[in-house]
């Protein structure tokens, strides 16, 4: 019989099972391995995310503590600032006008024209006696409180100072009458906000976060942050921010680590929020419940509860120093701690063990899963490489890349086939002729780039030399502009004394003269009996002497006014000049009385305020002369006074008063203020009204003021306005540095 042999199993297949079979053994074994050091690891990430999760959510809510103090640095010194700034003349007529004693005896901000939204309350409870002092600081606050008040309302509910002696401000938009609504009676002063900051309770003189409480008229659920101000020795004011604790208990309670919780408390047993025994306007102690505020309602949750937290609370008390990461074993639960600068609280996260232990045991049971998997595929791959023989054709592959990739683009593949390899040699050749054309055309494409910007290089620098020419056409219209109007002030005092000497000429009375030589001429043959003893004879002589001194005083005020007339006609020239040399380095520096200059300023607009019945009144302290440019300081003192006759044309003739004051600014520093009780500029105008061609006037051009503010800069000085709203009048300052002539000659 022939022999038959049984059939080989494929060479494929056999390796197949063997390589297979010890896969297996080594996936085994990694598995049990990885499967313990996961559990481990997984453990600790999870530990160190709680942990850090803690210190994040941390700086998150303490950042609006940090930003409190922060703000009490600018507010501490703003108030200190502004209390010595107000001097007692300027206290008493706004504290009468903003603030009233009503019949109940307290004080508070009057009713009428007051707007809590975006004003500051005030508050004095009955029998605090409001002397000069206490007026000034009370100002003072309010004014700090409007200024700042807004921009700190970005982010705290309310900003108040609390005085000692009791009154309170306050900047609370969503109360906005919470200042009238206070009881009489009621006073702040004993609260535990303001004893934080008594300097028997805070000899350090920090700012202090005071227990949550319940705020007595808005009753809102609150801590207050408290910074003293000490002035001189003595406790004048302290400042304060609340704190609306409703927006952190929601986010205590709702925005926590998966499986996890948070706790807020106080190291005094305060509870702050807990997800469960607290709601938004609950406040307990956890250590001991007769410690609850006034009003509050009975704590919820079960004893065992209230048990288990006292057991977080003593664990957290008795911590080591700089230990953030703790285990209860007795509740299996992880503690992770954190102090919110500031107030000092503690954050804490609770996080039960099954939930750290939980994913490390899921990602076991993913790596054993994962093992699995990974044999089969492996395998898997294994026989589709085997079978297909992949490892020729790839290496074709990566051949023809590497011709196409330094520019052979003629590569040869084997296309005859009908499988995905046949069908990627196709449409790698395809490819490679793509790339060749690309390239050609991107050359091609280059090269017209070039000659583009060659040509839009041209155009602009064409375009810039335009801008230059028109640049500069521009600057030569604006001194233009300037010179003409400056002239053009000065121009109407001439017309003004060229006026009136016409009308002093046309006023002499020299008919008189002609009658009297007429009687003189009949009576030359008898003219010393006509002198004598003829009625009219008699009064020729005292007539002549009359008219004779008439004459002479006559002619002394037309040359006045033809003096002012040259005056004022050199005064063009200077201006013209001073122009002409507007950008020129050097400064023309004489020695000036600047007392005079005023008074030459007031000269050359003597007959438009007298034409707008203008009352003038003068405050010039007497100063040593000084070096300065005084062509462009009267430039700008005329433009002042001009403006201001202007801005009081819509006043009664009584009321308009024009008042130059002139001082002394600290050492180096000369100022001169024009003061009218005109229209006023409305605080949106304020910014604009020394910009370029900016005017109120319908018939103005607001060349005036922009060329004068840069005149004193000039000067090395400055212009500057204040206005306190439309009908308040307006005020410009002019500043220039005080150089007197003796010590320019010395150096």
């Amino acid at each position: 019989m022939p022999h038959t042999s049984s059939p080989r199993a494929p060479l494929a297949r056999t390796t197949l099972v063997k390589a297979g079979l010890r896969i297996a053994v080594v996936i085994a074994l990694a598995t049990l391995f990885s499967y313990l050091h996961m559990f481990h690891t997984l453990r600790t990430a999870a530990l160190t995310q709680l942990e850090q999760y803690v210190t994040e959510r941390s700086q998150r809510e303490q950042s609006i503590f940090v930003l409190a103090g922060d703000n009490h640095v600018i507010l501490r010194k703003a108030l200190e600032e502004r209390i010595r700034a107000l001097k007692p003349e300027d206290v008493s007529a706004r504290f009468e006008q903003l603030f009233v004693q009503l019949p109940d005896g307290t004080v508070r901000s009057r009713a009428e024209g007051f707007d809590g939204t975006r004003m500051t309350g005030v508050y004095v409870p009955r029998g605090v006696k409001v002397d000069a002092d206490l007026r000034r600081r009370i100002l003072a606050s309010y004014d700090v409180l409007n200024q700042y008040g807004p921009a700190f309302h970005a982010r705290f509910t309310d900003t108040y100072i609390t005085l000692p002696e009791g009154p309170i401000l306050v900047y609370w938009p969503e109360s906005p009458n919470w200042a009238l609504e206070v009881k009489p009676e009621q006073s702040f002063i004993d609260m535990d906000y303001f004893r934080g900051s008594r300097p028997e309770n805070n000899p350090e003189r920090k700012s202090a976060w005071s227990p949550v409480f319940v705020d007595p008229v808005a009753k809102n659920t609150m801590s207050s942050v408290s910074t003293p101000l000490d002035m001189d020795g003595r406790h004048v004011a302290t400042l304060s921010h609340d704190i609306l604790l409703e927006e952190m208990v929601a986010r205590a309670r709702d925005d926590s680590m998966p499986g996890a919780y948070n706790v807020i408390f106080r190291d005094d047993g305060q509870l702050i929020a807990h997800p469960e025994l607290t709601g938004i306007t609950d406040v307990y102690n956890i250590q001991d419940d007769r410690k609850q505020p006034e009003g509050a309602s009975p704590r919820a949750g079960s004893e065992e509860q209230w048990a288990h937290l006292r057991d977080i609370f003593e664990r957290v008390r008795h911590r080591d120093s700089g230990q953030n990461l703790m285990k209860i074993p007795e509740h299996d639960e992880y503690l992770a701690v954190a102090r919110l600068k500031g107030p000092g609280w503690n954050f804490v996260t609770v996080l039960p063990e099954n939930v750290v232990s939980r994913p490390a045991i899921q990602a076991a049971r993913y790596i054993l899963l994962l093992g699995v998997v990974s044999l089969l595929l492996e395998l898997a791959i294994m026989a589709w490489v085997l079978r297909r023989q992949i490892a020729r054709p790839l290496e074709a592959f990566t051949q023809a890349t590497s011709r196409v990739a330094a520019g052979d683009f003629h590569v040869e593949l084997d296309t005859s086939r009908n499988d995905e390899l046949g069908q990627l040699a196709r449409s790698f050749r395809h490819m490679a002729n793509e790339v060749q054309r690309r390239e050609e055309s991107l050359r091609q494409a280059n090269e017209r780039l070039e000659q583009r910007v060659e040509e839009r290089t041209r155009e602009l620098k064409d375009i810039h030399m335009q801008l230059v020419q028109t640049a500069r056409r521009a600057g030569m219209a604006e001194i233009a502009t300037n010179v003409l109007h400056n002239v053009g002030n000065v121009l109407n005092s001439v017309y003004t004394s060229a006026q009136l000497a016409k009308e002093r000429i046309a006023g002499m009375r020299l008919e008189h003269v002609s009658r009297v030589v007429g009687m003189l001429q009949e009576h030359q043959n008898d003219i010393s009996t006509f002198l004598t003893q003829d009625e009219r004879g008699r009064n020729v002589m005292p007539f002549l002497s009359s008219l004779g001194q008439n004459l002479v005083d006559e002619r002394q005020e037309i040359v006045s006014l033809l003096n002012d007339v040259g005056r004022y006609t050199e005064h063009i020239g200077d201006i013209v000049k001073v122009q002409q040399n507007y950008a020129r380095t050097p400064r023309m520096r004489e020695q000036t009385q600047l007392a005079d200059l005023v008074e030459d300023a007031l000269r050359i607009n003597s007959a438009g305020l007298i034409r707008h019945q203008v009352q003038v009144e003068r405050n010039l302290t007497p100063l040593p002369p000084v070096l300065t440019d005084k062509h462009k300081t009267l430039m700008i003192l005329v433009n002042l006074i001009s403006n201001a006759k202007y801005a009081m044309d819509g006043i009664p003739p009584a009321e308009r008063c024009l008042t130059l004051k002139l001082e002394r600014s600290g050492t180096d520093q000369i100022r001169i203020e024009v003061h009218d009780k005109g229209m006023g500029i409305a605080p949106e105008m304020l910014t604009r009204i020394f910009q370029y061609g900016f005017t109120t006037r319908e018939d103005g051009h607001g060349f005036g003021l922009h060329s004068s503010a840069l005149a004193a800069q000039e000067l090395g000085g400055s212009l500057n306005v204040h206005s306190d709203g439309p009908g308040l009048g307006a005020t410009f300052t002019l500043e220039v540095p005080f150089v007197p002539a003796q010590q320019q000659a010395a150096s």
